[in-house]
């Protein structure tokens, strides 16, 4: 039921994107420093820049991902020691050490 609602949701987001490309078709001019200047379609150049922005947010975000990736890393390596410690103690309880296991030769 859900997938069915996804896809509607998607099938409806396409036709009013898709409208909306097809009413902002005018050229527009984008003056940049030293007289450059970029002409496009206005439905081209909202697409380019809302696609810089997310690239510019995913590496923005990179280095955030990859300190916490490091830290869980870390606490997960932590938490497994801490685990074979108690596992340890664990059988070392089970099987006390005999006294007269000694041998002296």
């Amino acid at each position: 039921m859900t997938k069915l609602l996804l896809k509607i949701a998607a099938v409806i987001l396409f036709v009013l994107f898709f409208g909306f490309a097809l009413e902002n078709t005018q050229e527009v001019v984008l003056h940049f420093f030293l007289n450059y200047e970029i002409r496009g379609p206005l439905v081209l150049v909202l697409l380019g820049f809302f696609v810089l922005g997310a690239v510019l947010g995913v590496l923005a975000m990179s280095s955030i991902v990859f300190r916490h990736r490091r830290d869980l890393s870390k606490h997960q390596k932590t938490i497994a020691r801490i685990q074979q410690e108690q596992l340890d103690k664990q059988s070392a309880a089970a099987n006390p050490p005999q006294l007269g296991g000694v041998v002296i030769k």
